[in-house]
């Protein structure tokens, strides 16, 4: 292992998080990961550089933006502010922390594809895409769902299967439908470009087996060679948010194109910014360390995509790529229904020390890409029994004895068994930590605070300082239990930074680095006042966080189908499942009158903003009056003819405009809407929804 006197020059990166939303504990564990590992070997002394940057292009931001009448730099613009202030007060230091659609970025981009280009990987071809007449736009892979052509199961995505893993054609899939609008889309020619993904396939066979990956992972990417790779679209059209392809007016680079380029222009910015060497870190032939943090479930696009295309553009590639799995709470999914699907802000809310969960997750996480489980009830254990009980246990019952009886100066023994048992216990602790068994190095570190407490316990100081001429002793015992509280400090220093440099300041010693391990603290060194530094975790402040991240899924304002798609993709380091409805009888169900209904008008509101006024037909001796708040995503004419569903049996409202006479149902989130429900063919109005 490298030393201080012989520094490595490391560059750390974590996953993209997608600027369309916030972030939630599933997004930390990843975060919280990669920050201790880079603590730890700056602590080590090397030349560590965290980087990282929100990734802000696609059609949901596009989508989502539009929704909020903005434009996407202004959404991205916000976002970058909430993400940035999470990170920091989760003490997730990054160096630089970006954006994709920085000036930098786009030159990257560009410079990387004209590499490509040069190296005969880039090839266009005519393809047949689906096409949404409704928003005239091309759809994205994820924006088309529809029945499975291989097990036939319903509602899948246009790219792959979730419930076979089988990968598809978008236009392969039966009975697709528009995931933005909900219309039946149509098929239209374009062209498109394409990376030539299939010319790499043996680069690609030997460098996932380099040891790159975890062997998990490598196994894992082994699997996608059994058929074959097939080329890369890289390439989407307009209306899109992102950066326009060179020569190829209204082409844009599909996002997982400039996505990762985002590390290095994030980087680029901070060479930019302290003088560091870009192309030192980045040449074909840099002698640095370049490692990726990420979630299993964009593993695909780090070992594959993401190599060929550093390879074939004359750059390095990543030293190492550690993938790990998703969090679950209290041993489910996160759920909105049961208030366990928790973002960042809603933790330090409620809970407010970011340190208790870093040190959970510390505690839970490994080198693997198993899941790990955020049992609530356990983390307030864990907390107050670990942290509370065990680690400031050793200050609290010893650090008022110096202060008060000795003037605050120490005077620890020449020769403590303890001291040099913690002190062994270094360089199996740094091994852990470098090889990212968190969990291995904390169950040790607790070992050691057993150790230390114990003979705390068997000196009783307490005992001693009410026995006369025992002072000297008094002074030493609490002295020694110090100097155990520093090194059990410096240990936890990467998981907890906050705490630890609030011991530092208690201590009176200069930032612990790993290498103060062989230091003591010496004769009449002088501590400050002992100031109690943190607090037991109280089980009701969970149980408020839960309840305030409750949604009450039965009783909503309108009756639109929210759906949350997850985009895959972008969403790492965590289970963000579609939000769980709470269970209703078919008693209930059938209470709820669903008819077909034609739409024999439309037509503008004067004075209203977001509302048009239907004429619906659903079998009745004369059509329903209903006002529907879809203004926004309709134009009138283009509703005049169509079938949609209505609750018939809603009582009739009076409204400033007129009386409705009963709801249209429809569907919304962030990436757009509302879109009117509409049913298969063969649907007559007047039929019965049941």
């Amino acid at each position: 292992m490298a030393t201080a006197n012989n520094p490595r020059k490391i560059l750390v990166t974590s996953a993209l998080p997608y600027a369309n939303g916030s972030i939630h504990l599933g997004h930390l564990v990843e975060y919280i990961q990669t920050d201790i590992w880079v603590r730890f070997h700056k602590m080590q002394g090397h030349h560590v550089h965290y980087v990282c940057a929100d990734d802000t292009h696609g059609t949901p931001i596009m989508l989502r933006a539009e929704k909020q009448g903005i434009t996407p730099e202004a959404l991205i613009a916000n976002v970058h502010k909430e993400h940035a202030a999470d990170f920091s007060e989760f003490l997730v230091q990054f160096d630089n922390y970006y954006s994709t659609n920085a000036p930098e970025n786009k030159e990257l981009s560009q410079s990387i594809y004209k590499k490509l280009k040069a190296a005969g990987k880039i090839s266009t071809k005519t393809i047949e895409q689906f096409y949404d007449p409704v928003k005239n736009m091309f759809l994205p892979d994820r924006f088309i769902k529809g029945e499975c052509p291989k097990c036939h199961a319903k509602d899948q995505y246009g790219d792959s299967c979730e419930v076979c893993g089988a990968t598809y054609n978008p236009t392969e899939l039966i009975n697709a439908y528009s995931a933005v609008s909900g219309a039946t889309p149509v098929r239209k020619e374009t062209e498109h470009y394409f990376f030539k993904l299939s010319e790499c396939e043996q680069f690609l066979r030997d460098w996932t087996r380099s040891g790159t990956l975890q062997g998990e992972a490598a196994n894992k990417m082994g699997e996608w060679f059994e058929n074959g790779l097939n080329d890369w679209d890289i390439s989407r059209d307009a209306p899109y948010f992102g950066f326009e392809i060179p020569d190829a007016p209204g082409k844009y680079f599909y996002v997982w194109l400039d996505a990762p380029i985002g590390y290095m222009a994030s980087f680029k910015k901070l060479c930019e910014t302290i003088g560091l060497d870009f192309d030192e870190y980045w040449q074909k032939d840099s002698k640095t360390e370049l490692y990726h943090f990420i979630g299993k479930d964009i593993l695909y696009f780090h070992a594959l995509f993401w190599p060929a295309t550093l390879e074939y553009s004359e750059h390095r590639k990543p030293t190492q790529i550690f993938a790990h799995g998703f969090l679950t709470v209290n041993g489910e999914k996160m759920s909105k229904s049961r208030g366990t699907f928790i973002t960042a802000r809603s933790y330090l809310e409620h809970i407010k020390t970011p340190e208790y969960l870093r040190y959970y997750y510390a505690a839970k996480l490994n080198s693997t890409m198993e899941d790990i489980d955020l049992n609530l009830e356990d983390f307030v254990a864990r907390v107050n029994s670990d942290l509370v009980g065990k680690y400031i246990n050793i200050a609290s019952r010893t650090a008022g004895f110096i202060n008060k009886r000795f003037e605050g100066k120490l005077n620890p023994s020449a020769n403590n068994p303890v001291i040099a048992e913690i002190k062994a216990s270094a360089a199996t602790l740094a091994e852990s930590y470098s090889e990212r068994e968190y969990s291995k190095a904390l169950r040790e570190i607790m070992r050691l605070a057993d150790v230390a407490n114990g003979f705390v316990a068997e000196k009783a100081p307490w005992v001693m300082a009410k026995q006369e001429g025992q002072d000297a002793a008094l002074q030493q015992v609490c002295s020694d239990a110090l100097e155990m509280f520093r090194l059990l400090t410096l240990y936890l220093k990467p998981v907890l930074p906050k705490l630890a440099g609030e011991i530092e300041q208690f201590l009176n010693i200069a930032p612990l680095t790993w290498d103060a391990v062989a230091n003591s603290l010496l004769p009449q060194h002088a501590i400050n006042a002992y100031e109690h530094l943190i607090t037991r975790v109280d089980g009701k402040q969970v149980e408020a966080m839960t309840e305030a991240n409750k949604e009450n899924l039965q009783v909503t304002p309108t009756p639109a189908a929210h759906s949350q798609q997850r985009h895959a993709e972008h969403q790492q380091a965590a289970s963000t499942d579609a939000v769980e409805a709470e269970y209703i009888s078919i008693d209930d169900f059938t209470k709820v009158d669903l008819r077909i209904a034609k739409i024999v008008n439309a037509e503008h509101v004067e004075g209203a903003e977001k509302l048009l006024k239907l004429s619906l037909d659903i079998g009745e001796d004369k059509p329903r009056q209903v006002f529907a708040g879809i203004k926004s995503a309709y134009d009138p004419a283009s509703l005049v003819g169509r079938l949609t569903v209505m609750v018939a049996n809603l009582a009739p409202r009076k409204m400033k405009f007129g009386m409705s006479e009963g709801m249209v149902l429809a569907a919304s989130d962030e990436r757009g809407g509302p879109y009117i429900l509409s049913p298969d063919s063969g649907a007559q109005a007047g039929m019965r929804v049941k």
